[in-house]
């Protein structure tokens, strides 16, 4: 057989159109269903069986089970989904990637879909230049794509016909036992962490064996080491994550490991049963073992069989494999549970549609964070030892550095979902949030360089009189009130005008209550009940709340549109 570097150039080829195809597909209808995306996800809170029919869904619909667990591991790092919740989606999304097996299945090899790839194209051409259509003629491309690409794969895999010598080194290592099992299980994996997506390693494995590289029980070995190979995506995916979503990646690879290695055991027994009963007697089909027309359906058959067992046996054992996660992945110190940003780093099925959720959920700990510094500040006012104003300047210093890398990190993250197509109202909910992450980024610092200012207070032993004092922690529980009010909008799915109304008139006490102690400041420094240095201190922390209260007030605003 002559294999030279222009074949394999074209093999490579094939498989880069079939995975570009799979990119545009995936993307268009993320783009075209991205509101509808975000409904569903709201359901995966409620139980973890709900969770598996969620994740099936998800991933049965963007086609990409990396995508979809990357999405959980990112939820469960910004708190939206518990790790016990994930598994069932996770197990879910395992389901959900077999539909790409079908689907080549059923028209890659059983149909000549490729036929009517030109006039699909026809039809989607027109439509991305539609601003309404776009995503949809994206998607309709896409799927043409797939299928063009398919055939491509297909002719650039030489046939085991004209090419028997093939056999000589697959020989080798196809009639090991079990050995041969765990070999191309490992290249499977292998496969799939260098393809990046097992749909794509799946057309591939089905197109070998379709075309007689390798027999029947070798490629279901390979589906079992594809299932091993995805789940790196989301290991990759965590190594900035927190520890939940570490905890997640691997609750991913265990799930999927143990599933294997109970499979490896009664794998003959299993193939058999899959050949003799549904594709023999169910679907009258020529065994698998011995005609390659029944490949495609037969390693369909198992790569669904095998995922949907997993889980029927495993989904009672998530509390137990939650606990074996955590002994894993065990918990080092208190920073393992505090402000760790994960980047939604999909490769290349990475949606913006989807990932802004992330992001929203980051600013919501973003603004938890600012009611944090807050109540730091408010204790210095309170504070009389110097060990404990020490200790407390520590930690709003350290929690401004934290503000300010949490602004850097997340600025980025919106300007690399904004390189990204983006329909028209995710693109507006992007520039908000933009406006929000330098609000609360502004809140933290204003917060610390009223920290010094207590700070220096102290060291030049300049006192507040407990009236001042009282009227500052007076102004401290409005701008708390405030706070509380631009949390719960950040939490919320929308701002309403009742909602909007409530910040408003949070923010309006609060300059009421500055524009009352400005002028009873000046009263009191005509009266000289406090001298000069006293009041310039006690002035700049008063202005500084009213300046917290316009920064509060801009998120509110951003989060309703009104900016």
């Amino acid at each position: 057989m002559h294999f030279g570097l222009f074949d394999f150039l074209r093999l490579v080829g094939a498989l880069g159109f079939f995975i570009y195809g799979m990119k545009i597909m995936s993307e268009g209808i993320q783009r075209a269903a991205g509101s509808k995306l975000r409904s569903i996800l709201k359901t995966m809170t409620s139980n973890r069986f709900l969770g598996v029919f969620t994740g099936f869904l998800i991933t049965a619909i963007i086609q990409s089970s990396s995508a979809a667990t990357v999405m959980t591991v990112s939820f469960v790092n910004a708190g939206l989904l518990t790790l016990v919740q994930s598994a069932g989606i996770i197990m879910g999304a395992n389901i959900g990637t077999t539909i790409t097996a079908w689907l080549v299945s059923l028209f890659g090899f059983k149909v000549k879909i490729v036929t009517i790839c030109l006039p699909i194209i026809a039809i989607g051409f027109p439509m991305i230049f539609s601003k309404r259509l776009k995503s949809w003629g994206e998607f309709l491309i896409g799927f043409a794509f797939v299928f063009m690409g398919l055939e491509e794969l297909k002719g650039a895999v030489p046939n085991i016909k004209d090419n028997p010598e093939i056999l000589g080194f697959v020989a080798k290592y196809a009639d090991l036992g079990y050995l041969s099992y765990l070999i191309f299980i490992l290249i499977g994996t292998l496969l799939t962490v260098i393809i990046q997506s097992s749909s794509a390693t799946m057309a591939l494995t089905i197109t070998m064996c379709y075309s007689g590289w390798i027999p029947f029980h070798v490629a279901a070995a390979m589906v079992l080491g594809e299932n091993i190979g995805t789940t790196i995506t989301a290991q990759f995916a965590a190594i900035i994550g927190n520890i939940h979503a570490k905890r997640t990646a691997w609750l991913h690879t265990l799930f999927n490991v143990v599933g294997i290695l109970w499979m490896l055991s009664i794998m003959p027994f299993v193939l058999k049963l899959i050949d003799s009963v549904l594709v023999q007697d169910y679907l009258n089909k020529p065994s698998a073992f011995i005609e390659s027309t029944s490949i495609p359906l037969a390693l369909s058959l198992f790569h669904s069989t095998f995922n949907i067992a997993n889980t029927l046996l495993l989904i009672g054992f998530t509390p137990h494999l939650v606990k074996l996660v955590c002994k894993i992945v065990p918990t080092k110190d208190d920073e393992d549970e505090k402000y760790q940003l994960e980047y939604f780093s999909g490769g290349i099925l990475a949606s913006g549609e989807l990932s802004i959720l992330e992001s929203k959920k980051e600013l919501v700990k973003f603004g938890m964070l600012t009611l944090r510094m807050h109540s730091f500040v408010k204790e210095l006012f309170t504070l009389n030892t110097n060990r404990e104003v020490n200790t407390m300047m520590s930690r709003i210093a350290k929690y401004e550095e934290i503000t300010d890398r949490i602004e850097v990190e997340i600025v980025n993250y919106l300007v690399r979902v904004s390189e990204d197509e983006l329909a028209e109202d995710t693109a507006l909910k992007v520039r908000n949030q933009l406006n929000i992450v330098g609000d609360l980024e502004r809140i933290g610092d204003i917060f610390f360089q009223m920290s010094l200012m207590i700070e220096r207070k102290r060291e030049e032993r300049i006192w507040f009189t407990p009236t001042q004092r009282n009227k500052l922690l007076e102004l401290s529980d409005l701008i708390e009130n405030a706070l509380d009010t631009m949390v719960e909008n950040l939490k919320s799915n929308s701002v309403d005008d009742q909602a909007f109304t409530n910040a408003f008139n949070a923010e309006q006490s609060i300059n009421k209550k500055r524009d009352v102690m400005r002028k009873e400041h000046w009263i009191s420094i005509e009266k000289r009940d406090y001298d000069i240095k006293n009041g310039l201190v006690y002035n700049d922390l008063f202005s500084s709340y009213e300046k917290i209260g316009d920064h509060i007030i801009n998120v509110s605003e951003a989060l309703s549109g009104r900016i």
